[in-house]
């Protein structure tokens, strides 16, 4: 017989109730207007948007990271795993029960990353947190609800369009690294981050059926760097 989900807490939000619903011990949803938005049972892009950019970075003795969206905090853990003890991440995150509950019901599912010592959680959109940052980040990484599609194709588009890939640039330290989590491939977007000045791979995980995607997007350190462009692999 199928256990039944209960509803942990509900709470308005301008897009519609955004609940937290348990199955059993171990197992979540996060529900937007009654819309999964993540599922306990699924992370394997979420992961690969931290692993696959943190691979890319330079060492450096303290790496500076900047996460827009905690969701289960999944991204966060995978991020602290690459990570040495001196780093320090920075998760922008709208909706403060969200950070509650990834310290609270769900803290099992990742080891309690949200309360680990490298971590500051700061409610705020990320694009505001991008704006005010110059030369601040080893790497940004942006696991937001869709991530870039149709609806987002405008030039003044707050995470995805041309100017906001134009901020992100710039809050990067040379080297930096722009992540961006996609449910779905978007050729318009992968065109707009190459436009943008950076060195871009895509990557989409698994074989076969819908697969999410990660952008990857570099910025160059130094005039003798391999000139920008959009290569694709499958990891």
């Amino acid at each position: 017989m199928t256990r039944p989900w209960r509803v942990l807490e509900t709470i308005a939000t301008d897009e519609g109730p955004l609940e937290l619903r348990q199955r059993g011990d171990d197992e979540f949803l996060i529900v937007i207007a009654g819309r999964v938005l993540m599922t306990s049972a699924a992370r394997r892009s979420e992961e690969a948007l931290a692993t696959l950019a943190l691979a890319e970075l330079a060492s450096g003795a303290a790496p500076r990271v900047l996460i827009g969206g905690l969701g289960m905090a999944y991204t966060l853990r995978a991020a602290l795993d690459a990570l040495p003890a001196t780093a320090k991440v920075t998760v922008a995150e709208l909706n403060p029960v969200v950070a509650t509950w990834c310290r609270g019901p769900m803290a099992a599912l990742t080891a309690s990353a949200a309360s680990d010592p490298r971590v500051t959680i700061t409610i705020v959109d990320v694009a505001r947190a991008i704006a005010t940052a110059k030369a601040s980040y080893d790497a940004i990484l942006l696991d937001l609800y869709e991530g870039p599609n149709a609806a987002t194709q405008r030039q003044d588009d707050p995470f995805y369009g041309a100017t906001a890939l134009a901020r992100s640039k710039a809050a990067l330290r040379p080297g930096g690294v722009l992540a961006v989590w996609s449910e779905d491939p978007d050729a318009g977007f992968a065109r707009r981050f190459e436009k943008a000045g950076f060195a871009v791979t895509t990557h989409r995980s698994g074989k076969g059926g819908r697969s999410h995607v990660v952008y990857l997007g570099r910025v160059e350190a130094g005039p003798s760097a391999a000139r920008p462009g959009v290569r694709r692999s499958k990891r």
